[in-house]
């Protein structure tokens, strides 16, 4: 199979503990075993996907810099709380040629208030919410589009 696209995941502060902390928000599989689904999912469809998880929000902000350079069509961002505040990471996705869609596993204007808001969404492609780990795979088809 030709691959047709490259996309990479990245994942923020606290996603690491996927599958172990509030189950009823994001459920009890792993973010491991998640990114295992969502690269079966997206080498079905010809396209390469890479994974980059960090608790810290510089390092996500290098990621997404360097995304073009290092060849990736597309980002997948999941930045958790930080998409409630971090304006660095609003910076660094304005920075970039290339398109950004936001995920979030749960939906976030159903929680509390402060998630409500997103300084992020004015500079993403788009943003799917609410769907669980499926957000992802909404996300890769979002790129086929």
């Amino acid at each position: 199979m030709v691959i047709s696209m490259k996309l990479i995941v990245i994942n923020g502060v606290n996603l690491n503990r996927t599958g172990m902390r509030e189950k009823g928000v994001y459920g009890t599989q792993t973010l491991a075993e998640i990114n295992a689904e969502i690269e079966a999912y997206a080498k079905e469809r010809g396209m390469e996907i890479d994974f980059f998880q960090s608790n810290l929000e510089g390092e996500l902000c290098t990621v997404l810099q360097q995304a073009g350079e290092n060849g990736y069509d597309g980002v997948i961002l999941n930045a958790g709380a930080f998409t409630h505040y971090s304006y660095a990471i609003r910076d660094a996705i304005a920075s970039v040629d290339v398109p950004v869609v936001e995920v979030h596993m749960s939906n976030v204007h159903k929680r509390e208030e402060f998630r409500h808001t997103s300084v992020i969404s004015e500079v993403c492609k788009g943003t799917i919410l609410g769907f669980g780990k499926a957000s992802y795979l909404l996300a890769v088809e979002s790129f086929r589009l």
